[in-house]
């Protein structure tokens, strides 16, 4: 990989970590990014990036507990369920084409477009929300698991979907939740990856460098501007990916 090529993934894993932090998608830019910058098959793109997005959400746990938020008991507790689908996913990913969920995931993607409609929670303090259905979240966040051990990109927007909409969290809350339950389940998926021979280790340093500024910046971002940005974000993402996705562009 020739320095232009690492810089330029490094600006992209910096973008990309901003907006993971704030909505979720940005690995499809970093993984396309590795195949065509750093020369490397689907799948070990699939892996390498893992490393990247894992150390992202760990600044950015490190960020939202600095400002107040205290939900690792929580997000734990939520993430056992995806920590199971990731193991069965990151199995199954070792053999599948990421063609086959295309159509698929924009569905999924648009429905988190219900995200930014929703009424806004009336609590003036976000993190006393309890969460609805918690029973329900963890067979969610199983599934969520799965697609994240095969994927894994785009799978902020279905925890949003999970916590927010089905769950009843306000957004700001669901992303101090997202990141842990989301690092939690990339620790024993990214073992699979690395097991088979599927993450290469000079370009996944190069974009967490990236990335983990962005989710440093993104972090900061969200506890600041709150919920009303994070719904641009979101509307502006989802739209943007779910076009892509389906090949509109």
């Amino acid at each position: 990989m020739s320095p232009l090529n690492a810089l330029f993934l490094f600006l992209a894993g910096v973008a990309a970590g901003f907006v993971n932090i704030n909505a979720g998608g940005g690995s499809f830019l970093t993984i396309p990014l590795l195949m065509v910058l750093g020369g490397l098959p689907a799948t070990v793109a699939n892996g390498t990036n893992r490393v990247a997005v894992l150390v992202q959400n760990l600044v950015g746990i490190k960020r939202f507990r600095k400002n107040g938020f205290h939900d690792t008991r929580l997000g734990l507790k939520l993430a056992v369920s995806a920590i199971a689908g990731s193991i069965l996913g990151s199995v199954i990913a070792q053999d599948i084409p990421e063609e086959t969920f295309r159509v698929v995931f924009s569905v999924l993607m648009l429905l988190a477009l219900t995200v930014v409609f929703r009424p806004k929670n009336s609590e003036t303090d976000s993190s006393a929300a309890e969460l609805k259905h918690p029973a329900l979240q963890i067979v969610i966040l199983f599934f969520i698991g799965i697609y994240g051990g095969m994927i894994q990109a785009g799978t902020g927007f279905l925890v949003i979907f999970a916590l927010s909409i089905l769950g009843g969290l306000p957004l700001l809350r669901t992303n101090s939740l997202k990141i842990i339950i989301i690092a939690a389940y990339l620790v024993p998926s990214l073992a699979v990856f690395i097991a088979n021979g599927n993450v290469i280790l000079l370009p996944a340093l190069v974009l967490t460098a990236g990335t983990s500024l962005g989710g440093w910046l993104g972090a900061e971002f969200a506890v600041k501007k709150g919920d009303i940005w994070i719904r641009v974000i979101l509307f502006v993402s989802v739209l943007g990916l779910a076009g892509k996705m389906l090949q509109l562009y």
